[in-house]
């Protein structure tokens, strides 16, 4: 705002005169520019060392109770104790209670160290590669799934993009199951009706809500999706409006997060504003162009 004020507060100069060093301006512009005064995002001191040293975490209950164990026998012997317990005596009794929470925190390390989240690695597509859309999309439409695909693909890990709108198939891209025929070159053909008679498809659109399937593996209703990679390893199921589904294949268990679930409900919503208006069961999906 200053230097706009600034700006319409020169005079003009005619055009045969040179113009002015631009020194005061340049350093508006500096100071407009420093530092962000914003809300920064917190920073977790604790959690972040914990996370970077997570084996040292692990151990650290053995430690703790070998070194309470050697701290208990240490005492016992130094204040001339008898070594045998005596019920009778409260030292005993403290030294046997100090023991026995030395050996739990000794066998808590131990299940600590046995028992590790399994690591979750990306697993690349196994498949085709192919973009097929309806001959008789119009440009406008063609552009926003070319947007959208383009947006889930770089900022998610969506790696397969399917769109059934009005019983019609207008959108296959990204990777997809290789055919059984043309040895295995060309990809899988989506079956929009067999598709619309799955218990998937009539679930989402019954329920007019987004489905997570976190882990593609442990739902046996995969088998209504035989045209996504056979390795794809979770999958969002987004309704479009009351007429349609998108599906979309990740390449990561657990992949999709609660801000890319969030996005997609808004990117489903926009679909179906555009779909609605163009799309009829005319705009059928030819055979489309495969890379």
């Amino acid at each position: 705002m200053e230097a706009g004020i600034f700006l319409r507060s020169m005079p003009l100069i005619p055009s045969c005169h040179r113009l002015p060093c631009f020194r005061q301006y340049s350093k508006i512009s500096a100071n407009l520019q420093g530092g962000y005064k914003g809300p920064r995002p917190k920073t977790e001191v604790i959690a972040d060392w914990v996370s970077n040293n997570d084996d040292a975490v692990r151990s650290l209950p053995i430690y703790v109770g070998g070194i309470s164990l050697l701290a208990v026998l240490f005492n016992r012997t130094a204040s001339g104790i008898a070594p045998v317990a005596d019920a009778t005596s409260s030292q005993s009794r403290a030294d046997l209670l100090t023991i026995g929470l030395a050996v739990t925190n000794i066998l808590a390390g131990l299940v600590w160290l046995s028992i590790r989240p399994k690591s979750i690695s990306v697993v690349p597509p196994r498949g085709v590669e192919c973009e097929r859309m309806g001959s008789n999309i119009p440009d406008v439409v063609a552009s926003e799934l070319k947007w959208a695909w383009e947006s889930l693909a770089t900022v998610t890990c969506c790696r397969s993009l399917v769109i059934v709108y009005d019983g019609v198939c207008v959108l296959q891209i990204g990777y997809a199951s290789a055919s059984s025929s043309d040895d295995g070159e060309s990809p899988m053909v989506v079956d929009s009706a067999k598709l619309m008679k799955g218990s998937i498809y009539q679930g989402v659109v019954k329920s007019g809500s987004q489905s997570y399937l976190a882990n593609l593996s442990l739902y046996p209703a995969k088998s209504e999706l035989p045209f996504l990679p056979l390795n794809t390893q979770a999958v969002i199921l987004q309704p479009i409006g009351d007429k349609g589904i998108a599906i979309l294949g990740g390449d990561t268990i657990r992949g999709f997060t609660t801000s890319d679930q969030a996005w997609i409900t808004l990117i489903g919503e926009k679909l179906d504003a555009t779909l609605s208006k163009h799309i009829t069961r005319s705009n059928r999906l030819p055979s489309g162009k495969a890379t």
